[in-house]
């Protein structure tokens, strides 16, 4: 519903007030305790400021409530703390939780799935562990809400933790509970959890399959993501736009282009299902990033409907990674609201080809737009918090333990042969400079952390909030095999986990 549609209802409630009898106070109208009989008017209206994002009708419904006598209603409440979620007002949202002297479950699930749409991961663990110390046992919707959290912060220990609560707990478990614990231990790193849980639950649904082929997708697994695809056929379960995302996907980070044309084509000619941007942008960066270039472009020019930033941004991804600057150009000039990683690729594309003359016009361009670098953030979870570490970062308690076995590290890999990809750094500069900037990225610091608080033979997870360069990927393998640990590395894109020298992803993402 739109803005205006909200607004309507709103002032449908108010004509009724002053219908009734413009001088009494709610409280005391007759048709009080009518609407009393049906408040879901209210929850309508909280619903239409939800999708709506219309902070301010929700505010002017949040007075209603109160004045009609409505500011304890648990299942109001939950709406409205909701809506000012939805509204990314959550402080208003906590107010109105903390506020309320019983709080029911369906309360405390609508402030944690606040805090998780928000972003607002760690936050809503707390709340969640809060739960468990009240009298309000968790439900199945509960689980629903936290598991999507845990999997952004890529927990192990934390997805099993749920996993056993769920358990102890006896949560009766559906489908989207199966498929999201699946997405949780993929994320997490799980993935040999999450096909065991899918092997041995009741697969009637696409979204349980469709989880298990982007867990395997993300990990590099191509092959078995194809495999799970296969087996939907005797199973009988169809195929949605979602699994197809999946399976393109996977095909992406593996470089499997034959099969991943051949599933792009299997949508519509078998399923009838018409491709929208999302799977358009996948298949672009499936040609993209196996260096088709060409092919990719006649793709995005010869699509059905308006090529959106989604397939772009792919294409860009695809010029900076085959040092493309001139396709790069084309791109950028389609992306109607460049954010900081549009220039960033570009910038790097340039740099790439040393054109440090238009590198520099790029960054006087996001100094004009007041547009900064994105701060690349990684985190690595011991003793039960997330230590996290942004490049060149000295803010840690135990900074200088950590400079120090980073910078053993660094001297080591030296007289391994390791050569820094110094063409990566997006300034002209000198080539210490360079080196030195390469030198502290965020996840170099959280695995130097990793290392100092872990034992021999330990696997060490990493996650990050960007893609993984290559200098610090090449890196990362070198460290593998000096110190025999297995080193596992979440990015925005995917898994890398390094062992022995090489990387599950076969320097390919």
């Amino acid at each position: 519903m739109q803005r205006h549609g909200a607004r309507r209802i709103g002032s449908q409630i108010e004509m009724g007030v002053k219908r009734s009898h413009p001088f009494c106070s709610a409280t005391s109208l007759p048709w009080h305790h009518e609407l009393s009989k049906d408040h879901q008017i209210f929850r309508h209206l909280l619903e239409a400021c939800k999708l709506s994002s219309d902070i301010r009708t929700a505010t002017e419904t949040h007075t209603r409530i109160i004045r009609f006598g409505y500011g304890t209603h648990p299942s109001l409440v939950a709406s409205l703390i909701s809506a000012y979620a939805h509204c990314d007002r959550l402080n208003l949202a906590y107010k109105v939780f903390d506020k309320m002297p019983d709080r029911d479950v369906v309360t405390w699930n609508s402030m944690i799935g606040g805090y998780v749409d928000n972003g607002r991961f760690e936050e809503a663990l707390r709340l969640f562990t809060m739960m468990l110390t009240s009298n309000v046992v968790p439900d199945k919707f509960t689980f629903a809400s936290v598991m999507p959290g845990c999997a952004k912060l890529g927990s192990l220990p934390l997805a099993q933790w749920l996993h056993q609560l769920m358990i102890d707990m006896r949560i009766e478990v559906n489908y989207i509970l199966v498929a999201a614990m699946i997405d949780m231990y993929s994320k997490c790193g799980g993935i040999e959890a999450a096909k065991s849980i899918f092997e041995r639950v009741q697969r009637d649904d696409v979204s349980i399959w469709n989880s298990m082929i982007n867990g395997l997708a993300i990990h590099g697994f191509a092959l078995d993501a194809i495999a799970v695809f296969s087996k939907m056929d005797f199973e009988d379960i169809t195929p949605d736009a979602i699994t197809f995302l999946g399976v393109l996907s996977a095909c992406s980070h593996s470089g499997l282009v034959k099969e991943g044309r051949h599933y792009f084509n299997l949508m519509k000619s078998r399923y009838s299902i018409e491709p929208q941007h999302e799977h358009y942008g996948s298949f672009v960066d499936l040609l993209g990033r196996a260096g088709l270039l060409e092919e990719a472009y006649a793709v995005i020019t010869s699509m059905p409907i308006e090529p959106d930033v989604i397939v772009w941004r792919a294409y860009l991804s695809a010029c900076r990674t085959h040092k493309n600057p001139k396709m790069g150009e084309v791109a950028i000039a389609h992306i109607s609201r460049l954010r900081s990683g549009d220039y960033v690729l570009l910038s790097n594309t340039y740099c790439s080809q040393q054109q440090w003359d238009n590198a520099q016009r790029v960054r006087e361009m996001m100094k004009k737009h007041g547009v900064s670098k994105k701060k690349g953030i990684s985190w690595f979870e011991w003793g039960g918090r997330f230590h996290r570490f942004k490049s060149g970062d000295r803010s840690h308690p135990e900074t200088e333990p950590i400079y120090k076995v980073l910078g053993g590290l660094i001297e080591r890999a030296k007289a391994e042969g390791f050569v820094p990809k110094r063409e990566l750094v997006m300034m002209d500069v000198s080539e210490e400079e360079k080196e030195e900037n390469l030198c502290y990225h965020s996840e170099k610091l959280a695995l130097a952390f990793g290392i100092l608080k872990t034992g021999p033979g330990t696997e060490i997870r990493i996650s990050k909030n960007l893609r993984i360069c290559d200098d610090c990927h090449n890196w990362f393998s070198l460290v593998s095999r000096m110190l025999n640990r297995v080193i596992l590395v979440r990015d925005r894109i995917r898994f890398h986990r390094f062992e022995g020298g090489l990387c599950s992803c076969g320097d390919y993402w």
